[in-house]
């Protein structure tokens, strides 16, 4: 470790394009793992089905990993400006090589355009992590940011559960309420904290404008994404009303559907 993090912090873009390429990797063998007869009929739900699986590795390891950094490292909640271990700025290289990975696989596979939700967040995520990789600040921030990943996890199982057609199973209805504790501590809090953090300090930070616009922009994002997650799963019977009217497409080709 002693001898990685200083290559790593001389070199953050190479690093993070490595990271990247071991994603793929993951992605590749994930591939040899079974996935449901059902998801394998469709050429775009078992595109789907891969790569949530990819992501789902990376919200187990980054979320444990952000978790476990503020617990053994309290200091990373208070001094979010400046503050970071080598294992944090490991997490926020390994994270960002993620991050790159799925934006490159959305597009090289052409749903660019059915994702783009998830390439402009994507894209302020990188922005914001290659900023404090570079700088060596804000890595505090953006191991807290990944806190997020926590209820991605129930976010990912949630959608591979429908893409399987398993939306009346017990394990469904189980995690659609892990789904909302999650999203309410780990994804809405976490975003709020981060926000309070910038205004409070506003006057002093460096490039604080440009942190504050990203915080915002991503806030409208989840917050619309909330609406749409508490309706499809709580409040269906708007959904039973958009079918008789046939105003729902249950085949959307879009990648982030409710």
């Amino acid at each position: 470790m002693d001898a990685l993090i200083p290559v790593l912090k001389n070199n953050p873009g190479p690093s993070v394009l490595v990271f990247s390429l071991l994603f793929r990797v993951v992605h590749r063998l994930l591939q040899n793992i079974p996935v449901p007869k059902v998801v394998k009929q469709n050429d775009l739900h078992s595109w789907k089905w891969r790569n949530l699986s990819v992501s789902m590795v990376h919200s187990l390891l980054t979320g444990t990993w952000a978790l476990t950094c503020v617990v053994v490292w309290p200091e990373t909640l208070n001094n979010i400006h400046s503050y970071h271990t080598p294992l944090s700025y490991l997490l926020v290289c390994v994270s960002t090589g993620y991050f790159v990975q799925d934006a490159g696989d959305i597009i090289l596979t052409g749903h660019a355009r059915a994702s783009w939700e998830f390439l402009i967040h994507h894209a302020l995520v990188i922005c914001c992590f290659l900023y404090a990789l570079y700088t060596h600040l804000y890595v505090a921030g953006a191991v807290i940011a990944l806190f997020v990943e926590v209820n991605s996890v129930t976010l990912h199982l949630r959608l591979m559960l429908k893409l399987a057609g398993a939306q009346a199973s017990t394990v469904y209805y189980i995690n659609k309420f892990a789904n909302l504790f999650t999203y309410v501590t780990f994804r809405l809090s976490t975003q709020f904290y981060l926000t309070w953090y910038i205004v409070q300090n506003y006057s002093w930070l460096d490039n604080g404008g440009f942190f504050l616009t990203s915080m915002i922009m991503m806030n409208i994002m989840i917050l619309i994404y909330f609406y749409r997650l508490l309706r499809a799963d709580f409040f269906s019977w708007s959904k039973s009303y958009a079918r008789q009217n046939g105003t729902y497409n249950n085949n959307s080709k879009k990648f982030l559907t409710d």
